[in-house]
């Protein structure tokens, strides 16, 4: 799905502050330094959030935060249960007999806020208008295998020969067809993304054209509705409230707020004292008393994220750019005991760029170069020439709750690799994210994915994909892109896995990104508020929230 901010740290153990003191104070805390999030609606439900990426457009939203305003906001095609299976949710069916063309047949029962009826047409113009790359929106990629994709997309300095995708066909008020360009079994499990949502008539102002002003304030299908205008990069406050003519019901509370913060031990405050409800990570000082300090209020288990560190192996620095020392990198990582002792055992060593939490994945499979050896990588480090390639950069988003792993990371390799090396914070994640789309970034970096569908293929061609929205390192290779292709063509799920799986292996190669740890949620709520659930895709489930 998306690319998360947060990361869910303990500190206080030995490495930590041997990690600290190695690093000299320079890493920028951010501790008591966040926003105080602004004042919404009285009774709301209060939820923290990062500031989203871009104003509130589904197309245009590829990370977490976005994406819970989003949720609470539309529903999609479909959705997924608690053993991450599709159902349908706005669809009534999705069927093929031959995997390359689709038929969506839709519910009649949804609705915009605006009561405008939820239609066909509806889908085909929002997939157009994400779809078209003269739009640049984060979401593009995703709609690369259906067909008329390429003459939208035609490449840099070349000119679109169409502005729609010749796949989509509206038959009727609630039917639409969909032509891919190959055969692909697991397309409807992408279609619960954010992305393929819908989007009204009245966020269009003309044909393939969006309303300048809808991403602020965004009309959708879902149990909440803006309650007012959000101003993106000023108010630190987007407000929401029911939607009493959604079509499965009334949530249960009557608004949502959503507030913005810089700093998680800022949020963890207000928690504390009140005046937040709900946060889906915790900073780093506390996880270790948040169990018994919150009880039966504190949330802890599996989820789909991983967290990376990762290099633009194209535009970067030279250290970047050379597999073998990435590899070296790697192998300097003690995961163990970062996940043990920083993470307090609420993670797991990461050994595949695929989660455990989905088919696929294989124990293992990331072999030596993730295996912690400080020998072998210092000499693979030597004889690559790193010394001679200066400090190794790490940046990070500091809203985030990474401070501590990465200077943990940091002073693994300055022990490990005999280098320099410098954490580098930047205080909100949609800044880090910009300037690598912008190609701004020459050193390392944090990162990390939440699955936005449940299939392996979710976890390679976003992020990896040649010209992926989400690649972020630059990774480009045929033969890779090529076996996602064979892949989704394949006769069934488990026979595409096969190829997932040799995709997976390329990539552990060349390492564009190092795995460093699977992730687990580690969230907590206040006692004004009763049956808070978050699934494996970390959103909290606010259609059954209730006030206590």
């Amino acid at each position: 799905m998306r690319v998360t901010k947060g990361a869910q740290i303990v500190v206080g153990t030995a490495l930590l502050a041997l990690a600290v003191a190695a690093c000299g104070g320079g890493g920028g805390d951010t501790s008591g330094a966040g926003s105080s999030a602004g004042t919404g609606a009285a009774g709301a439900v209060r939820v923290e959030i990062a500031e989203p990426q871009h104003d509130l457009i589904p197309g245009n939203t590829t990370e977490t935060s976005g994406a819970e305003v989003l949720n609470a906001l539309f529903v999609g095609l479909v959705d997924y249960d608690a053993d991450k299976k599709p159902y349908n949710r706005v669809a009534e069916s999705i069927e093929s007999e031959d995997s390359k063309t689709w038929t969506i047949k839709l519910k009649t029962t949804y609705k915009w806020h605006n009561g405008e009826p939820v239609v066909a047409q509806n889908f085909v113009d929002s997939w157009n208008y994400t779809a078209n790359g003269a739009n640049a929106q984060e979401g593009n990629y995703f709609f690369g295998s259906i067909a008329g994709y390429d003459e939208l997309n035609p490449g840099e300095g070349k000119t679109a020969s169409a502005t729609t995708l010749s796949g989509l066909k509206v038959v009727d008020d609630t039917t639409f067809t969909v032509e891919l360009k190959n055969p692909f079994s697991g397309f409807p499990t992408m279609l619960g993304y954010t992305a393929f949502y819908g989007l009204p008539k009245a966020a269009f102002e003309s044909e393939g054209k969006l309303k300048a002003d809808f991403g602020s304030n965004p009309v959708g299908n879902g149990p909440f509705k803006m309650s007012k205008p959000w101003k993106r990069g000023s108010d630190q406050t987007i407000s929401t409230v029911r939607n009493d003519d959604f079509s499965e019901g009334k949530a249960k509370i009557d608004a949502v707020d959503f507030k913005i913060y810089t700093d998680l031990n800022t949020a963890f405050n207000d928690l504390r004292a009140g005046n937040l409800d709900i946060m889906d990570q915790l900073p780093a000082e506390a996880i270790s008393t948040a169990k018994n300090e919150f009880g039966d209020r504190y949330i802890e288990q599996p989820s789909s994220g991983v967290g990376y560190i990762g290099f633009p192996i194209k535009n970067g620095a030279d250290y970047a750019k050379n597999k073998d020392i990435r590899k070296a990198i790697s192998m300097a990582i003690d995961r163990k005991t970062i996940t043990e002792t920083v993470f307090s055992g609420t993670r797991v060593p990461a050994d595949d760029f695929i989660s455990p939490v989905v088919s696929g994945y294989r124990q293992g499979a990331c072999g030596e170069a993730c295996t912690y050896d400080p020998a072998k990588a210092k000499e693979l480090f030597t004889s690559a020439g790193g010394a001679s390639m200066g400090p190794i950069e790490i940046g990070y988003n500091a809203d985030g709750g990474h401070k501590e792993w990465i200077e943990a990371v940091a002073n693994n390799l300055r022990t490990n690799l005999g280098v320099e090396v410098t954490p580098k914070p930047v205080e909100k994640f949609a800044t880090i994210l910009d300037d690598l789309g912008a190609k701004k970034w020459s050193g390392s970096f944090r990162m990390a994915w939440i699955m936005d569908y449940p299939s392996p293929e979710n976890y390679l061609r976003p992020i990896f994909g040649s010209g992926a929205s989400s690649n972020y390192s630059g990774y480009a290779d045929k033969k890779f892109d090529d076996l996602l292709t064979q892949g989704d063509s394949a006769s069934s799920i488990e026979e595409g896995i096969k190829f997932y799986q040799q995709a997976d292996d390329l990539l552990l190669q060349e390492m564009p990104y190092i795995p460093v740890y699977f992730y687990q949620t580690n969230g907590a709520y206040s006692n004004h508020v009763k049956n808070v659930k978050i699934d494996p895709f970390e959103r909290i489930d606010l259609f059954n929230v209730e006030k206590a």
